[in-house]
C-alpha cells in the first residue's frame, strides 16, 4: 500500500498558497474542548449552545406536544422529524443576509427504532414493530422547513425561537404526496410502477442526508441509504437483479416498511427502489412549490451535493457515494446561471455531465464523463440510454474505472480558494491489496481528507468545470501519537484534545476557516465533535474542537448564519452506543437522555444553536 505523504512536512505539487480566504486569514480565539464521555454537549468557553427543536417537538400551532408513549404518524407529520442531519439557512426577507431571521432546512435520516419505541430492541426490530409503528417511523424521514427568529430574552443577551404559526412552515415525510421526477430518467420505463404508470412521480424523501445550496437559492436534499427501505431477494427481480444487488437491496434490513405498503417489497413491485436514491431539489421559500428529483445528477447513496460556480457561469455540484469502495462525483451543468436572473435557473440540473472520479497515484486527478455510448457505457454491458447510466450509475462507474473510496461523505468547495475538501470517513474492510495512493490504509477506521485542486484560469480564478484536477491528502484521521496506520496525521502542533477521526460533515465560514464533525471518536473511547482548522498557511490542518456531543451522538450539518454570530448543528442519536462504540443503548435504558436529561423521556435528536455569550462571529 502506498504511504499517505504528509501534507505539511512534503507538501508536493499542491502546496499551500497564499490564503484567498473570504475576510483573510482571521486567527482562531476559543479555548478548546477537552476530549471526553459523557451524556452531556460541551461548548468552547463564552459560547452558549442553545437546544432548538429536538425529535417530536410540536412545528405547528396545531401539532400536540411530544409523547413518546402515544405516538402517532398524524402526530409525526406535524413535528420535528428524528435523526436530523443536514441543516441550510435561508434568510428572510429572501434575498437578504439576514443572520436573525429566516428559515432553518432540515434533513431527517432515518429513524432509530430501539430509541424511537418501548420494547424494542435492535436484533428484533425488524420482525417485532407494529404497523402503526412503522407508520411513525416513515412520517419521522424527510425535511423540514421551520421558520426563526433570534430575540433578546430577559438577561440581556438573545435566543432563537421557532415561529409556529409561520406561513413557511414545511413537512415533508416519508410518505408526502409525489414529488415530480426530472431529467433524462424521468418516464423511463425502469421508474414506472402500478402506482405511477408514467415514472414521473414519486412520494416522500427517503433517508435524507447530506445536501446542499444552489446559487439560485434552492435546497439540495441528498438521499442516502435508501436500500434500507426495501426487501425481498433481489436475485429474482430479473433485470433489476444487478442494479438492486450493488444498492444493497436485499432481505436483511432496517425497516419493515413492506408490511405497510407493498411497494417496498422488491419481489413486488421491482421498479420501485429507482425511484428513489437522487438528489431532490425542493423551494424553501414557497411551501407549495413541487420537490424534484434531479436524475441527471445520478443515483447511488447521496452524501452532500455542495455547488461551486465556475467563471464561465457553469454550476459544478460536487457528491459523495456514502459506501465502503464507491465513488466521488461531479456534475457540470450544460446551461449557466446568470445572477442577475436566478429564475432562469429553475431547471438547470436537469441538463449536464455527470461525472466520477480517478485519483491517479502522480497527484492527478481526472474527471471521467458517465455518457451513454461512450466507453463501456452501451448496449454490451446493459445500458440502452443515459437514463441507464443514471439509474445504475454505480456500476457505470466502475465499468469506466474510477477510484473506490473510504466512504465519501460531504464534500465541499472553499469560498474563497476554490479548493474542494472531501471526508472520507473510514472503511474497515479495505484490505492491503486494494489500497490505493487516494485510500492508502487497510482496516481504516481512522478516516481521511483529501483535498481536490481546480486548476486556474487565465483570471487565476478555479474551474470547476475542468476535467483535471489535483489532488494530495490533506489530513489523515486518528491519534498524532498511535502507531503504524493507525497515525493521525496533522499540523505538528495538534493538541491532545485536537485531533479527529471519522471526519463526516464539514461547512466554511465566511473567513475561509474548515470545520469538520466526526461521527466515529467512540472506537477511542470519546465522544464525537466539531473540529476547526485553516486550509492555508502556517497552522493548515491544524484542528482545534470546538465542541463535544453527548455519549453515542453524532455531529451532523454544521451551518452558519450569513454573519457567523450562529452556528447550528444536527445531535443524531443520542444514547445508542457507550464510550467505546458498543450498541447498547434503547428506549428504556440508553446510555444518554440527551437533551431532556429527564428518566421518562427517551433521547432525542436535535438542532442545537451556537452563539457567543454577548456578540460577534463564531470561532474569533
Amino acid at each position: 500500500p502506498t504511504t499517505p505523504a504528509n501534507p505539511l512536512a512534503n507538501p508536493g505539487p499542491n502546496a499551500p498558497q497564499p490564503t484567498v480566504a473570504v475576510l483573510g486569514p482571521v486567527p482562531f480565539g476559543f479555548a478548546e474542548v477537552p476530549h471526553g464521555a459523557d451524556d452531556r454537549m460541551h461548548v468552547a468557553p463564552g459560547y452558549t449552545a442553545q437546544v432548538l427543536l429536538a425529535w417530536g417537538d410540536p412545528l405547528f400551532p396545531d401539532a400536540p406536544a411530544f409523547d413518546p408513549l402515544n405516538q402517532t404518524a398524524a402526530a409525526q407529520a406535524r413535528q420535528l422529524g428524528t435523526e436530523s442531519d443536514f441543516l441550510a439557512w435561508f434568510p428572510l426577507p429572501k434575498g437578504s443576509k439576514s443572520a436573525h431571521h429566516g428559515l432553518l432546512c432540515i434533513n431527517h435520516e432515518g429513524g432509530v427504532a430501539e430509541l424511537m419505541f418501548p420494547g424494542v430492541l435492535r436484533d428484533e426490530a425488524f420482525d417485532k414493530l407494529t404497523a402503526a409503528q412503522v407508520a411513525v417511523e416513515m412520517s419521522a424521514q424527510g425535511h423540514t422547513i421551520v421558520e426563526l427568529i433570534r430575540e433578546p430574552d430577559a438577561q440581556g443577551s438573545s435566543h432563537w425561537k421557532v415561529v409556529l404559526d409561520s406561513p413557511y412552515q414545511r413537512r415533508i415525510t416519508g410518505i408526502s404526496p409525489d414529488m415530480q421526477i426530472t431529467g433524462p430518467a424521468a418516464g423511463h420505463p425502469r421508474l414506472r410502477t402500478a402506482a405511477d404508470p408514467t415514472g414521473k412521480v414519486a412520494p416522500g424523501g427517503l433517508n435524507c442526508c447530506s445536501g446542499g445550496v444552489t446559487p439560485w437559492g434552492t435546497l439540495l436534499i441528498g438521499e442516502e441509504n435508501i436500500n434500507q427501505y426495501f426487501t425481498g431477494d433481489p436475485s429474482t427481480t430479473g433485470t433489476e437483479s444487478r442494479n438492486h444487488m450493488r444498492m444493497a437491496v436485499g432481505p436483511d434490513q432496517k425497516f419493515p416498511w413492506h408490511r405497510v405498503d407493498a411497494r417496498f417489497d422488491v419481489n413486488q413491485a421491482p421498479h420501485e427502489p429507482n425511484r428513489y436514491g437522487w438528489v431532490i431539489e425542493v423551494d424553501p421559500y414557497d411551501p407549495k412549490s413541487v420537490p424534484k428529483r434531479r436524475t441527471a445528477l445520478g443515483r447511488y447513496k447521496h452524501e452532500g451535493a455542495a455547488c461551486a460556480l465556475d467563471p464561465d457561469g457553469r454550476v459544478a455540484v460536487y457528491m459523495g457515494d456514502d459506501d465502503e469502495h464507491e465513488f466521488i462525483y461531479k456534475f457540470v451543468t450544460a446551461g449557466r446561471h446568470d445572477a442577475a436572473h436566478p429564475e432562469r435557473s429553475a431547471n438547470l440540473l436537469d441538463e449536464g455531465t455527470l461525472y466520477v472520479a480517478c485519483f491517479d497515484a502522480d497527484g492527478v486527478l481526472r474527471w471521467l464523463p458517465l455518457v451513454f455510448g461512450q466507453g463501456p457505457l452501451t448496449a454490451k454491458r446493459g445500458f440502452y440510454s443515459q437514463a441507464d447510466v443514471l439509474i445504475e450509475a454505480r456500476h457505470a462507474a466502475s465499468l469506466l474505472g474510477a477510484t473506490p473510496m473510504d466512504r465519501s461523505e460531504d464534500i465541499e468547495p472553499h469560498p474563497g480558494t476554490g479548493k474542494v475538501y472531501a471526508m472520507l470517513t473510514k472503511n474497515k474492510t479495505r484490505q492491503p491489496e486494494t489500497c490505493d495512493a487516494a485510500n492508502p490504509r487497510p482496516v481504516n477506521v481512522w478516516g481521511h481528507v483529501i483535498e481536490m485542486v481546480p486548476p486556474l484560469d487565465a483570471s487565476a480564478r478555479r474551474t470547476h468545470a475542468a476535467t483535471r484536477f489535483t489532488w494530495s491528502i490533506f489530513l489523515s484521521g486518528g491519534d498524532p501519537q498511535a502507531e503504524g496506520d493507525a497515525k493521525g496525521v496533522y499540523h505538528p502542533l495538534v493538541s491532545r484534545d485536537g485531533w479527529l477521526q471519522c471526519p463526516d460533515n464539514a461547512a466554511f465560514d465566511r473567513a475561509g476557516r474548515l470545520w469538520i464533525a466526526t461521527d466515529g471518536m467512540s472506537r477511542q473511547g470519546l465522544c464525537n465533535g466539531l473540529y476547526a482548522m485553516h486550509t492555508e498557511g502556517t497552522e493548515r490542518a491544524l484542528p482545534r474542537q470546538f465542541f463535544r456531543a453527548p455519549l453515542g451522538g453524532e455531529v451532523a450539518g454544521p451551518c452558519f448564519t450569513p454573519d457567523d454570530s450562529t452556528l447550528f448543528l444536527s445531535i443524531q442519536h443520542p444514547g445508542q452506543s457507550n464510550a467505546f462504540g458498543k450498541k447498547v443503548g434503547h428506549f428504556a435504558d440508553p446510555t444518554s437522555r440527551f437533551p431532556d436529561h429527564v428518566p421518562h423521556l427517551p433521547p432525542r435528536a436535535a438542532v442545537v444553536a451556537i452563539y457567543k455569550a454577548g456578540a460577534g462571529p463564531i470561532g474569533s
